[in-house]
């Protein structure tokens, strides 16, 4: 058994996901989910040799520690608990103050919690999940892994805003990007595929899931990135807005709105769910779309539309040949008529839809969804739960 096995474990808002990761295969010996914490239906659920195992977690209380408890109790019986060597933690905003992985003390913690403006929904989760876990394992090392980190190394052009430059200068007000550990996995993958160092690669990598953006890598770095300041920039989301005209915060403030449900509204009822009405599930979007909803066929349109033009966009941001289009995260994985649609969009730039390739590549399976005499796009299955546990330990044996 190999002894670079990694406890990987990211802490959301409302969650808690978990992994034992070898951090040189990516192979995970369990893993799990706890889920609808502060709800009554909250739930921890695990895999392990093949085997998913459910229960409910117990109302009242912290269910962000509590869940960690479970992990540990749980990790004991299957007799796993000296299996790692480390505890990696996913972190969402790490700001200009955390540019790689970090070994986990109490000031990174609280540097963390300083951050939580620039990831409200997820750092002072994160933040809850690491104390937790540095009280359940207090003598193994821990790191934290920034989804912030990999677009810390866009020009100035792209991430400064048009705004008064003290407000950088003074607040760091600024774009940083999210998903930082997908993007810099399957570029990394991408290139492999190709069989070009990724150093000498170009790609526009397109991370579709209940949050989502776009990344435009060039030579193997990332030069922009669709969210900004905060996780609500960019692409319409499973519950968030995107990008919209700063006005419309304005004009709503004077209709009476207050701050506080104005911010719940583009962060947690827009998009997806905001638009349809329905559900912030793209898979119950495309089903009631296919059953005539109007509302999910314009939610389903505003989505593709809005991918389809950051791609053009990231074509001119790279300003060369582009290797290839790389689709991951949930739907950009799985969702065969959503990445058509945008394939459709990208004719002009030469893209053409491969449609058997594009139906093979779901449900964890990598291909190219382009035909062989179109340019290149291909789907490449996320694994950030690798990434953390690979930074981990590299940064342990250093």
């Amino acid at each position: 058994m190999s002894n670079s096995y990694v406890l990987v474990i990211n802490s959301g808002s409302s969650s808690l996901k978990f992994a034992v990761i070898d951090s040189q295969s990516g192979d995970a010996l369990v893993s799990g989910l706890g889920e609808c914490f502060g709800l009554p239906e909250a739930v921890i659920s695990w895999k392990y040799q093949g085997e998913k195992t459910e229960e409910a977690i117990p109302a009242g209380g912290n269910h962000h520690k509590y869940a960690v408890n479970r992990v540990v109790a749980l990790l004991e019986t299957l007799g796993l608990s000296s299996k790692f060597v480390a505890v990696g933690h996913r972190i969402v905003a790490g700001g200009e103050t955390f540019k790689e992985t970090v070994r986990v003390d109490e000031s990174v913690i609280a540097d963390v919690e300083r951050l939580v403006e620039l990831a409200p929904l997820h750092n002072k989760a994160n933040a809850a999940g690491m104390r937790a876990a540095m009280e359940a394992f207090p003598n193994l090392p821990q790191f934290a892994v920034f989804d912030t980190a990999f677009h810390q190394t866009m020009p100035e052009k792209a991430f400064v805003y048009a705004l008064p430059y003290e407000l950088y200068q003074e607040h760091k007000v600024r774009r940083y990007g999210a998903h930082g550990t997908s993007h810099y996995y399957v570029s990394r993958e991408a290139a492999k595929a190709i069989n070009k160092p990724v150093e000498e690669s170009n790609f526009i990598t397109v991370h579709l899931g209940n949050g989502a953006s776009v990344s435009a890598i060039k030579n193997g770095q990332c030069i922009d990135t669709s969210m900004g300041l905060t996780p609500l920039a960019g692409l319409m989301m499973g519950t968030r807005c995107g990008d919209l005209d700063p006005s419309v915060i304005e004009f709503l403030f004077r209709k009476g709105w207050k701050q506080e449900e104005l911010f719940e509204m583009l962060n947690k009822k827009s998009g997806f769910l905001g638009v349809s009405g329905i559900t912030s599930d793209a898979r119950g979007v495309l089903e009631a779309m296919d059953n005539g909803n109007p509302r999910a066929k314009l939610a389903f349109d505003i989505f593709t539309y809005r991918v389809a033009k950051y791609i053009g966009s990231y074509m001119v941001a790279i300003g060369e040949e582009v290797d290839a289009i790389v689709f991951t995260g949930g739907i950009g994985e799985n969702s065969l008529p959503i990445r058509s649609e945008i394939l459709k969009y990208l004719k002009v730039f030469g893209y053409q839809e491969d449609e058997a390739g594009n139906a093979a590549a779901r449900f964890g399976q990598s291909g190219t969804v382009t035909t062989a005499d179109s340019k290149l796009a291909m789907v490449i299955p996320t694994n950030e739960e690798w990434v953390i546990a690979s930074q981990s330990v590299e940064l342990l044996n250093q």
